[in-house]
């Protein structure tokens, strides 16, 4: 298979498992956990497939540049790829980009799966700690396939590919369940044994005609909206950076846009201020020198603490304009829940299991409300702690805050291709910033970080920013 066939077939294969993260409730509510499972086999081999071959092509890497070297110097002219040629996503090229450098691996994220997958040792539920770890390392070699794989540019068209096919099948779900089905829609190959099944178990309840709450193909407003403005996002940096065509894109664009409209998500409505309002700050630190940006820095935290007061005192209307009770929908009985039992365990926790298995204390009974078992503390932060106490939050606060310093400086700071500070900013370096923005957003009323996209996505920019921090390559 030629260099240009092997990225196509990595290309598509991407584009599957970015699918696959995004909207996994799509496979299971499809073909059940069964259906799921196979799928997830295949997105396992194929990574390990392709994290191979990538290895395999780097150890060739000496002995094929010695041959084009010898080449350009016979050819009478010089055809090797530019910089604005790798920046596009160079097929020959990026199928020789070198393997993961192990040594400069960003050290938190081993470190909160090794603390994870210890408290096997001391959970207290040790089966379903381990199954929840391997799900959990199985979900990083996903992320760890995405990164090592791809180039830059290849990870932003992946990632806008799939995107795409969510948002587009979501659309058709939802017109098809409106205008031929005309009625609520279950899961395939679930009996939940009653007629009178809780709205919150529905694919979907084909509200799409009356403007919704939309569910789509991921079964849930709010991880439809968060993969609408994460669209919103990615789309406008390809547009931005002239890397789609601008007809097309502007069609996607308003795609997107239409669907956060009609999930009606207040989560997503509040990640979506934190994107707008890190990137007005991003902007503004590019127009300053590196050495004058103290100002910014004092403003950006008397803003979070000013938002953190007005949330403290005024949460109720605050709440009302986002069209939410004053208990965040039964999200503060939750957290208040959470919070006893990790006061039980403060330390190192009750074991890692991730998604809550139900089956199980103390998972069982834990969140209930209106019929529905929850299975997540609704709170990223609050779920590290019940799962692995203080220790395994200051290291998952490490793996965050340290993705966010570099994401920063990536979005920040012009390019270091050469000894000279002269290169343009690029625009999709501002992705990483506005992707962790929106996630750290929705990890206050939401777990999603920890599982599947939000996951995949945190370890990604982890390993993409840290390569980028210590062999910078062009981005468009």
């Amino acid at each position: 298979m030629s260099a240009v066939q092997s990225r196509l077939v990595i290309r598509l294969f991407a584009t599957f498992v970015w699918f696959t993260v995004l909207a996994g409730q799509f496979w299971r509510n499809l073909g059940g956990w069964w259906g799921f499972g196979a799928i997830a086999v295949i997105v396992v081999v194929g990574s390990i497939i392709g994290l191979g071959t990538q290895r395999a092509n780097a150890r060739n890497r000496a002995a094929v540049n010695a041959a084009v070297n010898a080449a350009v110097n016979a050819a009478a002219s010089d055809d090797t790829p530019t910089d604005r040629d790798i920046a596009r996503g160079h097929t020959y090229q990026a199928a020789l980009a070198p393997p993961l450098n192990w040594r400069k691996f960003p050290k938190t994220i081993t470190a909160f799966l090794l603390l994870a997958t210890l408290s096997i040792a001391w959970s207290y539920y040790p089966g379903a700690s381990a199954l929840g770890i391997t799900l959990q390392l199985i979900t990083t070699l996903a992320a760890l396939f995405l990164a090592v794989t791809l180039t830059w540019p290849e990870l932003l068209r992946t990632l806008a590919a799939a995107l795409r096919w969510v948002l587009a099948l979501s659309l058709v779900f939802e017109l098809f369940v409106a205008i031929v089905v005309q009625h609520e829609v279950l899961p395939f190959f679930v009996d939940y044994g009653t007629d009178d099944v809780p709205k919150a178990f529905y694919w979907s309840r084909g509200l799409l005609l009356d403007g919704g709450p939309i569910e789509g193909i991921v079964a849930n407003r709010n991880l439809l909206g968060f993969v609408a403005l994460t669209a919103i996002i990615v789309f406008i940096v390809q547009l931005k950076a002239r890397t789609v065509r601008r007809n097309s894109g502007l069609v996607w664009l308003a795609l997107a846009v239409g669907m956060l409209l009609l999930t009606r998500s207040a989560t997503v409505t509040v990640s979506l201020v934190a994107v707008v309002a890190a990137l007005i700050f991003a902007l503004w630190a590019r127009r300053l020198h590196d050495q004058h940006r103290r100002p910014l820095y004092v403003v950006a935290a008397a803003s979070v603490l000013t938002v953190g007061a007005a949330l403290a005192l005024f949460s109720s209307q605050l709440f009302g304009l986002l069209g939410r009770s004053d208990d965040l929908t039964g999200r503060f009985d939750i957290w208040a829940s959470v919070t006893q039992l990790a006061l039980e365990r403060p330390v190192f926790g009750w074991g890692w299991v991730s998604y809550w298995v139900p089956w199980v204390e103390p998972f069982n009974g834990l969140a209930v409300r209106k019929g529905v078992t929850y299975l997540q503390a609704h709170n990223a932060w609050l779920d590290v702690w019940l799962q692995l106490g203080i220790v395994g939050v200051i290291l998952f606060a490490a793996l965050v805050g340290s993705t966010l310093w570099r994401a920063w400086f990536l979005a920040v700071d012009r390019p270091r291709l050469g000894v000279k500070d002269t290169e343009p900013f690029a625009v999709s370096a501002l992705l990483p910033l506005l992707l962790l923005a929106a996630l750290i957003a929705q990890s206050i009323a939401e777990s999603r970080l920890l599982i599947e996209s939000g996951w995949v996505i945190l370890i990604v920019l982890a390993v993409v920013t840290k390569r980028q921090q210590h062999a910078p390559r062009p981005m468009p």
